[in-house]
């Protein structure tokens, strides 16, 4: 067990110090590009908006209609045929004559 714990505290490399008087950033390039993006974003953004409402309106458009148009269709009973006539087994030349 002490051969790992020896092992281990040859392989392990201290950080190299960094002098505070240094500060790293991206610059004017990271910025315009940061800003880009956010840009971007934000227009995707109501750019989806804006097709989700369209297609939401365009839904209850097609809905009102629907219902509009079930309130105006009228069903009538269509019109029953004549029943045919049953013959007269008394007299069957009486149905030749009708």
């Amino acid at each position: 067990m002490n051969f790992l714990y020896s092992l281990l505290a040859e392989v392990t490399v201290t950080p190299i110090p960094v002098p505070d008087d240094q500060y790293n950033s991206p610059g004017t390039i990271g910025f315009i590009v940061t800003f880009l993006m956010a840009a971007v974003a934000v227009f995707l953004i109501f750019d989806m908006t804006r097709r989700v409402r369209n297609t939401r309106y365009r839904t209850e458009i097609r809905a009102k209609l629907a219902q509009e148009e079930l309130e105006n269709l009228t069903v009538e009973k269509p019109e029953r045929p004549i029943p045919p006539i049953k013959p007269n087994r008394e007299n069957p030349e009486a149905d030749l004559n009708r």
